[in-house]
């Protein structure tokens, strides 16, 4: 018999068609980390005050209302872009992702954010440096 609380939850073709489909359009924190240079533009997109206090080293800030105006002129059309905000309780880097698809760009979405890049340990930039702070053992195995 079938848990009443799961009879709305889809299951077989049309979830693995979902979740084939949600995988294409996320990508892994160290899995950015690890890009091959050039290989693609990472975007910040919060405000102001939240790039200053700290962001990934090589980003380009824009945040989102701004997206659709100044994309183009910073990010050349068909450059593979990856947008963050800050964490997984933040939903900005999808409104980021649907600005840059509604412009043509092909978008991932860093699950996790700026909080989970910190939680792995990976360098953070400020307007005195880049710095980095010590792996969370319970999000990595990343040792730095």
């Amino acid at each position: 018999m079938q848990n009443p609380a799961q009879e709305n939850i889809p299951g077989g073709r049309n979830a693995s068609e979902y979740f084939r489909a949600k995988l294409r359009f996320e990508i892994d924190v160290m899995d950015v980390a690890e890009a091959a240079p050039g290989s693609l533009i990472v975007v910040d997109s919060r405000r102001l005050s939240s790039w200053d206090h700290g962001h990934i080293p090589g980003a380009v800030h824009i945040p989102t209302a701004e997206i659709p105006a100044r994309a183009p002129e910073l990010i050349p059309a068909g450059c593979r872009v990856v947008v963050y905000s800050w964490g997984p309780g933040c939903n900005g880097s999808t409104f980021a992702a649907l600005a840059f698809a509604e412009l043509g760009y092909p978008v991932q979405e860093m699950i996790g954010g700026i909080e989970y890049w910190i939680r792995n340990g990976l360098p953070v930039e400020t307007e005195d440096g880049v710095r980095t702070e010590k792996p969370d053992p319970l999000v990595t195995a990343h040792q730095g």
